[in-house]
């Protein structure tokens, strides 16, 4: 039995190692971002997960301050990731603006560092750039994020450093087996984003049997699930009571059984992948803009 604890982790191909589950602060304002921060490090989580584009940086840097401060953590206690946003893609650009994330998020380095979306015709200069900010000690480990088999083969043909992990969208409806089998021979973990797939995975008729069978909710089946695979997971929640139970999942093990029952859930279905847009265009801003909230800062 894997036994899951907040402080557990798993190891990158660095060396560097990365706890297992964390938080989520995709939709957060900044004022949100900083509670969610605070509940989350005095619940115990030790990884904080957020990202220019989702315009709460600066949020998720006053709660590391102060949930740092009020339960008498150190910074090396956590562990935080951000991501390079679309429209700072290239090589001088991303240099110059990560610099702003860490400033927003009052740190001298990230833990990991991401390209968020693999912008055509720019990753790789963007991937430079973080084997850069990585020599530089600003980012101890880099990594992407939503890339395809095609795209993180292109990126490696060039690439000095191997990337550490790619974060997908991945919950029992979308399992994303090609690219995982690619990922697994080249020793780049999953994370997932997106982990628990709304409601059409929370109300899967095998996931509601399988949460009755073991008492759990349908929410703890599946992260039970992503951690026995060694699958790093950052489910999202803005009350510390769901944090709480989220993590609540070494107390049993789904079986042999129960891991194919869910395996068997497949249908590749991705909210947003490639062929939906092309990079850039306008009348997709969900992915193209920062989120500006009312408290965002002025730069």
């Amino acid at each position: 039995m894997i036994d899951f604890k907040l402080a557990h982790t798993v190891t990158f191909n660095d060396g560097r190692k990365i706890p297992q589950m964390g938080l989520g602060v995709w939709k957060e304002d900044n004022a949100a971002a900083k509670r969610s921060v605070e509940q989350a490090l005095h619940a115990g989580y030790k990884m904080i997960d957020t990202a220019k584009q989702y315009g709460n940086e600066a949020g998720v840097g006053a709660g590391l301050k102060s949930g740092l401060k009020a339960n008498n953590l150190q910074r090396s206690d956590i562990f935080v990731t951000t991501k390079i946003f679309n429209g700072d893609q290239g090589y001088q650009s991303t240099l110059d603006n990560f610099k702003k994330s860490l400033q927003h998020l009052q740190l001298d380095y990230v833990d990991l560092l991401l390209i968020h979306w693999p912008v055509d015709h720019k990753y790789k200069d963007t991937w430079r750039a973080l084997e850069e900010l990585q020599r530089q000690g600003l980012a101890k480990s880099i990594g992407v994020s939503n890339f395809d088999e095609a795209r993180l083969k292109d990126l490696l043909s060039d690439a000095k450093v191997i990337p550490v992990v790619n974060q997908l969208e991945f919950n029992p409806l979308n399992q994303q087996q090609k690219i995982r089998t690619m990922m697994a021979d080249l020793n780049i973990r999953l994370e997932a984003w997106s982990p628990l797939g709304g409601g059409a995975a929370l109300n899967n008729p095998v996931i509601v049997q399988l949460a009755q069978k073991y008492q759990k909710t349908p929410a703890q089946i599946i992260l039970r699930w992503d951690i026995q695979q060694l699958v790093i997971t950052i489910p999202k929640s803005t009350h510390e009571k769901r944090m709480v139970e989220n993590s609540e999942i070494d107390d049993f093990k789904l079986t042999d059984a129960d891991m194919k029952a869910i395996a068997a859930l497949d249908q590749e279905k991705k909210s947003l992948w490639y062929d939906d847009f092309k990079w850039h265009n306008p009348n997709i801003p969900e992915y193209d803009t920062v989120h500006s909230w009312p408290d965002s800062p002025k730069d």
